[in-house]
C-alpha cells in the first residue's frame, strides 16, 4: 500500500509521507500487526487500509476545526503551525496500532514503546530541537489516547480518536452485537454503508453515518459515541445516523451531540 492523504502545501507532510511510503520496517510491522489482529485474535483490519482511513479522516477533521478557528494544541501551547498539527495526526495515525504486532491487548501502551524512535527517526531533518521533541510528545500522547478510556489532552488526540472510530464502513467495525444467543454481528457490522465527514450545521463538524437497517446504530453507539465523549472533539462534533431504504428517500435514524 502506498499511503496516499491531501498533503496540500505542507512541505513536512508531504516528506514524511514519502518517508513512510518507503519505510520498509514500518511496512513489515503493520503487516505483523494485522496477522496477530486477524490471524490470531479474530477482528478485524488493523493494517495498512486501516491507516489510510484513520489518516484521511484526520485530516479532514482537523482541517474543518482549523476553518473554524479551532486550534491545536501544538499550536497554542507550542507556538508551532497547522501544518506541524497535520504532521502529529498523520504521524499517528500510521503508529497508533503498532504495538498490535507485540499483542492485541494493551496494545496502545506497546505502540508508545514501539514508536517513540521510529517518531524521531521519520522526523529527523524535518524538525530540530526542541521543535522534534514537542511533536514527539503530542504524537505519543495522541497514540495513547485512542484508546477509548483514555482522556485527551490535546486537540490532536481527540481528532486521532475519533478518525480511528470511523473506520466502520461495511463490515470494518470492530464491535460484535449480541442479541440473546445469537450474534448478529455480521448483520450489524455490515449495516453502516457510509461515513461522511463535512462542515456541521450547528458545530464545525458534522458525521454522518449512513445505514442500511437500524442494526448499525449499535456500531455508532459503540465504536463512535463512547470514543467521541472521551475525546477533546466531543463540543465541535454532530453526529447524524441516517437510514437508507431501498426504494424510499433516506431518513434521519438519529442526530446526537455530546
Amino acid at each position: 500500500m502506498t499511503l496516499q492523504v491531501p498533503t496540500r502545501h505542507n512541505t513536512k507532510l508531504t516528506t514524511l509521507v514519502e518517508r513512510v511510503n518507503v519505510d520498509a520496517e514500518l511496512v513489515q510491522m503493520w503487516k505483523c500487526a494485522n496477522i496477530n489482529a486477524v490471524n490470531r485474535s479474530g477482528i478485524n483490519d488493523h493494517g495498512e487500509v486501516h491507516i489510510r482511513i484513520v489518516a484521511n479522516a484526520g485530516l479532514r477533521l482537523l482541517r474543518l476545526l482549523a476553518e473554524a478557528g479551532i486550534q491545536p494544541n501544538i499550536v497554542l501551547d507550542h507556538g508551532l503551525t497547522q501544518d506541524d498539527a497535520e504532521v502529529i495526526v498523520v504521524l499517528g495515525a500510521c503508529l497508533h496500532d503498532l504495538g498490535i504486532a507485540v499483542h492485541r491487548d494493551e496494545h496502545e501502551q506497546h505502540s508508545v514503546s514501539l514508536a517513540y524512535p521510529k517518531i524521531r527517526q521519520l522526523l529527523a531533518g524535518i524538525y530540530d530541537e526542541p521543535a522534534i521533541t514537542m511533536l514527539t510528545a503530542d504524537t505519543l500522547h495522541a497514540i495513547i489516547a485512542h484508546r477509548w478510556d483514555v482522556r485527551c489532552l490535546t486537540l490532536e488526540a481527540g481528532v486521532l480518536k475519533v478518525a480511528d472510530a470511523l473506520d466502520m464502513t461495511e463490515g470494518r467495525s470492530r464491535i460484535p452485537f449480541e442479541a440473546g444467543s445469537i450474534n448478529i454481528h455480521s448483520v450489524s457490522a455490515q449495516a453502516v454503508t457510509a461515513v461522511n465527514i463535512a462542515k456541521g450545521v450547528e458545530r464545525p463538524v458534522r458525521i454522518t453515518i449512513v445505514l442500511a437497517n437500524p442494526a448499525g446504530i449499535y456500531q455508532v453507539d459503540e465504536l463512535l459515541k463512547r470514543k467521541l465523549r472521551n475525546s477533546t472533539l466531543a463540543p465541535y462534533v454532530e453526529v447524524e445516523a441516517r437510514l437508507a431504504e431501498e426504494g424510499a428517500e433516506d431518513k434521519v435514524f438519529e442526530v446526537f451531540r455530546m
